[in-house]
């Protein structure tokens, strides 16, 4: 079996090449370009910019992955959601199976909005009931904006803790990254967010961030406020801004109002994914509470179909603060999936 510090140097390697294409495709090409829809897969549209990094992805992992170990690759892009490495591999002989998303916040990316993720994480093989509890080892790697010189990676391999690195695309100087979550115990003067990147059902999603707010913030005077939030399109970037400590509270609920936009005659939305929470691992070794709406483990198949609800915590006494709270509030709309 390849060792963890082989994978983890192999998987930044690969990270890095694909960083590199994506930054050039940006500076060569016009945004109408890259934001040009190329296909619909089965868990999100595919962008021109997408392909970028889907191009690359099998033939790296194969000549720098499965030349130590056979492997199951997982993500949208590749035909059927995933294939086995070396080619003609048999599933059975995989030893393990790796989810990636080449890009997470690619509508941010594209339009030179806000820096997307590569995101990887390793599971060892157990069939098809793999799930993000069993990923053991995770890569995430910054795609910066073309005007923006610095790019973070953070890793972590389970039980040993989160690192991270900058790199300076101008000088090549790297250097250690420390990091840690918000110890705050309230969410004054901090930012917590319930995601609501999509028209439908937007004022349901609101008002239980409303209750959540109202119920953790101290009084407010005229003209203050004293919580915040950030609508970051990208799961990774979400799991970044909290265990580098820059936000305290994010619940991504999208799956439980399905249901609400079917009864107001529209069509399903987009969800997170498992490709999307690829990387919550690091954020957990950072210190982050990464829970399902139960309070448990994530344990979402490694897949690109299943919708995924997530809430993350900076510390252990804000969970304990607003977990009652975001609990009532799904109760009451009857989004508490029993």
């Amino acid at each position: 079996m390849a060792g963890m510090l082989i994978l983890l140097e192999a998987i930044r390697s690969i990270h890095e090449v694909v960083r590199d294409k994506i930054i050039g495709s940006c500076e060569r090409f016009a945004v109408r370009k890259l934001a040009e829809v190329v296909a619909d897969g089965s868990g999100d549209t595919i962008y021109a910019v997408d392909r970028l990094s889907e191009e690359l992805l099998v033939e790296l992992f194969e000549q720098h992955v499965a030349c130590f170990a056979p492997v199951i690759l997982i993500a949208e892009g590749i035909s059927g959601g995933r294939t086995t490495l070396p080619r003609g591999t048999s599933e059975r002989e995989a030893v393990w199976r790796i989810i990636v998303d080449p890009i997470d916040g690619t509508r941010g990316l594209m339009y030179q909005k806000r820096s997307g993720w590569i995101l990887t994480g390793v599971a060892p093989n157990h069939g098809e009931e793999t799930c993000l509890a069993d990923i053991q080892l995770a890569v995430q790697t910054e795609i910066p904006l073309i005007k923006q010189h610095l790019s973070d990676t953070l890793w972590a391999e389970r039980g040993k803790g989160a690192r991270g690195e900058r790199f300076n695309r101008l000088t090549l100087e790297r250097t250690p990254l420390r990091f840690c979550p918000s110890a705050s115990a309230t969410l004054d003067h901090g930012f917590a967010t319930v995601t609501r990147f999509f028209s439908g059902a937007r004022d349901v999603l609101a008002a239980i961030d409303d209750e959540i707010a109202h119920s953790l913030t101290g009084q407010r005077g005229s003209g203050k406020a004293l919580c915040f939030e950030d609508q970051y399109i990208s799961t990774g970037g979400q799991l970044y801004e909290l265990a580098v400590g820059h936000d305290r509270f994010i619940a991504d609920l999208r799956p439980l109002v399905q249901d609400t936009l079917r009864a107001r005659g529209l069509e399903p939305g987009l969800c997170c994914h498992p490709y999307d929470l690829a990387t919550e691992l690091i954020a957990r070794e950072a210190g982050v509470s990464v829970t399902d709406l139960k309070g448990g483990p994530l344990q979402a198949r490694l897949c690109i179909e299943e919708d995924v609800a997530w809430v993350g915590y900076a510390n252990s006494e804000l969970r304990k603060r607003i977990q009652p709270v975001l609990e009532a509030a799904l109760r009451k709309r009857s989004l508490d999936q029993g």
